[in-house]
Order: C-alpha cells, then sequence, then structure tokens
C-alpha cells in the first residue's frame, strides 16, 4: 500500500462513513474536512447558481447546480487518483499533499463562477475579473482561509497555483492534466451530468469507468495518457462532446437567449459593479439586471428574456466554415465591440432594404449577431500507450473520428455565426437577401 491510498479522501470510496447522493443514483464520499469545507459559505453559493444557465430556455431539466456538478468533479478525482495510486512511478512523483490539493482544488474549481459568468466573460468587458480571478478572493476569505490551514495543510495560493497551471514538477504537471486537459475530471462529469438533466442521450453513452481504469502516464511521465483498451471509451466521449455542443451548448435558441443576455448586459455595464457578483444567485442577477435595464434601450431585450413572457429572437440567418466561410471567417472570434457596430449597420441596411413599405423602423437593438468569442475551446490531444509495442501514439492518428472532430479546429465544426432579429421581423427577413445585406453591413 502506498502513500496516496491511505489518504482518508482516497480510502473513503471503499468504506464511506457518509455519502452526498446525486443524480443519477452517485454517491460522493465525504469525510469531515469535505463536509466542513461543502459547509462554508462560499462553497454554499454555488447551489444557487445554475450550472447550464440558459440552456434550460430549451432544455427545461437542466437546472442542475455547480454545488452538484462539483461535487461530481470531486468523486471523479478520487477515482483519478485511487487508480493512478497504484503505479510505484505515480506516487514516487505525487506527495500526500499534492494529492490532496487536487482533491481542494476539484471540490473548489468553480468557486469563482457568478451567475451567467461565462457569456459575460466572452464580452471581454475592461474591468471585470474572470471566474478564475475571484476564485483566489473567496479562497482568502477568514472562514475558508482557517479550514484550508487547520485541516489540509493548505494554502489559498497552492490551490490557484494548480487551477491555472502554475505548475515546475513532474507530478504537479500530472495533477494538471488531471485537472484541466483532454481527459480530465471535469469534462468526465459535465458531459455526463448536462447530458443527463437537458434529457439528452448524447453524454451518457461513453464509458467513464473504462476511461478511468485506462489511465496511465504519458511517454515523459509527467502528464496522462490511456492504454489501448480505453481508446474506444476515448473515441465515444470526443464524438460527445461534438454533440452536445452541437445540439445543446450552441443550440440556435440558446445562442439567442445567450446574444440577447449579452446585449442588455453590455448596454447597462456601467451601471453594474463586479464586485457585487458573487453575492448574487441567478434570480437576483436577472431581477437586478431588469431592474437596471428599465427605461433604457436595453429593457425590451432584457425582459424578452428574463420577463414573464419569454419572447426569444428568431434566427434569421447562418453561417459557418462549410456554410459561407467567407462571412463566417469575417465574423467569428472578432471583439464583442465590433460585432456590435456590425448589428447596427445591419438594422440601417435592412432599414434602406424595407424603405416606405416599412410600418415601422427598425431599432438596433432588434437585431444581434452571435458569433464564436475570442477564447478556443480546449483541443482533444491524448497520448495512447499500444499494447503490444509499449509505444506512445496521438489518439488522432488511431481513430479517424477523433481526427475529423478534435484535432482539426473543433471550434469550426459546432460554433456558427448566427443573425437573430425580433420575432415581429422574421417573415420579413425570411424572404429578404440577408447575405447581401450583411456583405453591404461590413463594407458599410
Amino acid at each position: 500500500m502506498n502513500h496516496l491510498s491511505l489518504i482518508p479522501e482516497i480510502a473513503s470510496l471503499n468504506t464511506p462513513s457518509q455519502v452526498v447522493r446525486i443524480p443519477d443514483q452517485m454517491d460522493v464520499p465525504i469525510t469531515s474536512r469535505v463536509r466542513r469545507l461543502i459547509d462554508t459559505a462560499a462553497f454554499g453559493r454555488l447551489r444557487n447558481i445554475s450550472q447550464l444557465g440558459l440552456v434550460s430556455a430549451v432544455y427545461p431539466g437542466a437546472t442542475h447546480s455547480r454545488f452538484e456538478h462539483s461535487l461530481g468533479v470531486y468523486r471523479n478525482s478520487l477515482l483519478y487518483l485511487r487508480h493512478l495510486s497504484q503505479f510505484d512511478e505515480v506516487a514516487q512523483k505525487i506527495d500526500q499533499q499534492q494529492a490532496t490539493c487536487l482533491l481542494v482544488s476539484a471540490l473548489l474549481h468553480d468557486l469563482g463562477h457568478w451567475p451567467y459568468c461565462h457569456p459575460i466573460e466572452d464580452l471581454q468587458l475592461t474591468g471585470w475579473p474572470e471566474h478564475e480571478q475571484l476564485v483566489r478572493v473567496l479562497l482568502e476569505s477568514d472562514e475558508m482561509q482557517s479550514l484550508l490551514q487547520q485541516d489540509w495543510d493548505l494554502t489559498a495560493g497552492q490551490i490557484c497555483d494548480l487551477l491555472n497551471k502554475r505548475t515546475n514538477s513532474a507530478g504537479e504537471k500530472i495533477l494538471c492534466g488531471i485537472l484541466s486537459g483532454p481527459i480530465d475530471v471535469d469534462k468526465l462529469d459535465y458531459l455526463y451530468r448536462d447530458s443527463l438533466h437537458a434529457g439528452v442521450p448524447y453524454g451518457l453513452q461513453f464509458d467513464t469507468n473504462r476511461i478511468i481504469s485506462s489511465l496511465c502516464l504519458n511517454q515523459t511521465g509527467d502528464g496522462i495518457a490511456i492504454t489501448e483498451k480505453g481508446r474506444t471509451a476515448a473515441e465515444l466521449m470526443v464524438f460527445a462532446r461534438y454533440i452536445m455542443f452541437n445540439e445543446v451548448y450552441w443550440h440556435p435558441a440558446v445562442r439567442s437567449a445567450t446574444a440577447m443576455l449579452q446585449r442588455a448586459f453590455f448596454i447597462v455595464q456601467d451601471q453594474i459593479n463586479p464586485d457585487d457578483m458573487l453575492s448574487l444567485s441567478d434570480e437576483r442577477f436577472r431581477m437586478m439586471l431588469l431592474q437596471r435595464c428599465e427605461g433604457t434601450p436595453a429593457q425590451m431585450v432584457a425582459e424578452s428574456v428574463f420577463g414573464p413572457r419569454r419572447l426569444l429572437y428568431k434566427r434569421a440567418a447562418q453561417y459557418s466554415l462549410f456554410e459561407n466561410s467567407a462571412v463566417f471567417r469575417l465574423l467569428a472570434r472578432r471583439p464583442y465591440q465590433e460585432l456590435l457596430g456590425i448589428a447596427e449597420r445591419l438594422a440601417t441596411v435592412m432599414n434602406q432594404w424595407q424603405g416606405k413599405s416599412a410600418q415601422s423602423p427598425i431599432l438596433r437593438d432588434e437585431i444581434l449577431i452571435d458569433a464564436p468569442p475570442m477564447g478556443l475551446e480546449v483541443q482533444f490531444r491524448v497520448p495512447v500507450r499500444l499494447d503490444r509495442t509499449q509505444e506512445f501514439r496521438p489518439l488522432g492518428d488511431l481513430s479517424p473520428v477523433v481526427q475529423a472532430l478534435a484535432t482539426q479546429q473543433f471550434d469550426d465544426y459546432v460554433k456558427r455565426v448566427r443573425v437573430f432579429v425580433h420575432p415581429r421581423l422574421i417573415d420579413w427577413a425570411a424572404k429578404a437577401p440577408m447575405d447581401r445585406m450583411l456583405e453591404e453591413a461590413l463594407v458599410f
């Protein structure tokens, strides 16, 4: 028995004294010191922050919280360490404190999330911190610092270093790969959990246990790889991720609601204090935004997405790398401020095309352009150790599925540029030459 298997949390997988049950019939073993972290105010606030935000506009069951997801990620970290602890080379590179730092980091990795933070972060607003930066603020609270020191002999800095991939040793790099990499504890949970709550099968089809049981170290001994027996499970995970982005995370109606939220927030950003975001639940955020938007040009958009009667904008045009790639390349990954300017010019062009036949002019905020954000998704590059020769080959070299869906630019396959219009305009827009009008707006 090596020193990693003696960590109480890993040992509790076999003989749990306490468990928390999360969907679907999944027991998360909880030790007393883990319970104390869960009971903090900083962690408890995740109960009131949804994992998927505006996805519930399309999939009404997708209201699960970041609290539930964090417990699932923590459980996966236990399973990863238990499996890897059987290898002497892992035990030689990772000591108990580093391993416990991984467990705490997995549990607290979403601590800095605030309501709808991903769409708002994509706006790249000046003076607005990313949620990873806010983790440290919460970790340095008196309550959290005391528990980290007394129960875990850890500091906020050690956890932040691991979360932000500030590593030096091979052991730390291995732990970073477990926490954030092609086959990490986060993806294994959110693909499954999001699929479960959304009521779709896509993220339920890959074999999590098979992936975990195939984990090994890469050729240089400083990262995660899989053995050949995990290859099919990894391929299915790649496909699940592709389908979940295509059918759930980037569903047209989800992106319509997202574009509406972004427009409303952008208009009233100066009225919102970034420091207040960590004190808000989803519901309080929605109430705050509606209040700030009242009497402003953002009121119509905010009420249409968060008001008592939902009225989502409709898709008038769509572009991808394979559907008018020229327009896609012009708009994808542009700063939000530029997209806003193009949308405003498009409204002007549309008014010109309508001419005197229009019953009422098209307003600036009745036209939205949604495009892939500047940041790219993590690519799926994982080494596979072949059984016969023990050599390592990239999964993409062994699998046409992975080669097509993961090693080429993932974002170009699943994220599209879309023009959304207020529902009153959709009948006219469906007959109008949207491509030509957008081209005019781009050279206005």
